[in-house]
């Protein structure tokens, strides 16, 4: 017989994996058929449209006077030269939106990202090919380099630009690839539950992870929308997406503690199965569980120092309630079954 709910299936696993540099894995599970990419899908499109990245906006080469034009001694010409430039990823050093940096070269020179590193930007694929300039030949040039999201063409930018700085293309975007997953899963007897697998890589601007942060961080401000005219809770900040967090660790089953059998299987015979009611308990309250020896409750207090949460810990009010009904219901469903 299906069991009536009267709320989904709450995900308590996450798991993140490095594969490459500047590339990871999350996995996230168990959801509800059909959650996972519901979530999942919006995050991907946010990956690639919400992350802050860095980019050239403008270049001004002295003598020249537009990109079709050509440089004496340069080996490219000014298109060629603009291409090579966009392949090049900055990064501002400080929390400017905003640099401007002047460069100088005599030739004979083969004009590498590294040459580029200055003290007000970093270069993060320093290999990455500019320009080669002949032994009579000097090049000298400003960047105007800036922070954004997205891409934004040269015509948006033309007018905003100074007089004589060539207006570029600004791929901002540092995320190269935001892939996911569904994978099928089995939750207490149902093969129907589901795991989301992200593999995300960036260019080094930033990591995997902050770009993950940065998706779910302008999920939560999008959603918050509604938050004044439907009277409902949606994260909109730091505190309350780290709430999730603390509710989704806490609702970690004790076998993840890696406990001996002797304190599991007694921790099992109390009907505790979950680390959250671990964390609510006080030592004295946890002293009093039948056959609970001393060597088995300091395993206990040092695994939960491990994890973050020492047992007595004290939660905000939300949290308690969050885990408590998650905890009830579960127990509801396994007496269902």
């Amino acid at each position: 017989m299906k069991k009536i709910k009267t709320s989904a299936y709450m995900p308590t696993e996450i798991e993140v994996e490095s594969i490459a540099q500047n590339s990871v894995k999350i996995s996230a599970y168990p959801f509800e058929s059909g959650f996972a990419v519901t979530l999942a899908h919006p995050l991907r499109r946010l990956l690639y449209s919400s992350t802050v990245g860095f980019a050239p906006i403008a270049i001004k080469i002295e003598g020249v006077s537009h990109e079709f034009d050509s440089m004496r001694g340069m080996l490219e010409d000014v298109a060629l030269f603009i291409i090579n430039l966009k392949n090049i990823r900055f990064k501002i050093k400080d929390d400017s939106k905003r640099a401007v940096v002047e460069y100088s070269f005599t030739g004979p020179k083969e004009i590498t990202g590294e040459d580029l590193n200055s003290s007000e930007v970093e270069i993060v694929n320093p290999d990455a090919y500019l320009a080669t300039i002949n032994e009579d030949a000097e090049l000298n040039f400003t960047l105007i380099i800036e922070r954004g999201i997205g891409y934004v063409p040269s015509e948006v930018l033309r007018d905003s630009v100074e007089p004589g700085f060539i207006a570029l293309d600004a791929f901002f975007t540092p995320v190269k690839k935001a892939v996911y997953d569904i994978e099928n899963i089995l939750v207490e007897d149902n093969p129907n539950f589901e795991k989301v697998v992200f593999t995300v890589e960036t260019d080094g601007q930033v990591t995997p992870i902050e770009a993950f942060k940065n998706a779910l961080e302008a999920m939560y401000e999008q959603m918050s929308v509604f938050n004044g005219v439907l009277d409902i809770n949606v994260a909109s900040n730091d505190e309350p997406a780290a709430a999730n967090s603390e509710v989704t660790k806490l609702l970690q089953s004790v076998e993840e503690l890696g406990l001996s059998a002797r304190s599991f299987n007694c921790l099992s015979r109390a009907g505790i199965k979950v680390v959250g009611e671990l964390a609510f308990m006080s030592e004295a309250e946890l002293k009093d569980l039948k056959n609970l020896g001393k060597k088995s409750l300091e395993e206990i207090k040092t695994a939960m120092d491990e994890i973050g949460f020492p047992v007595g810990s004290t939660f905000p009010p939300e949290v308690v309630e969050s885990v408590k009904k998650r905890i009830e219901e579960m127990k509801t469903e396994s007496t269902e079954e």
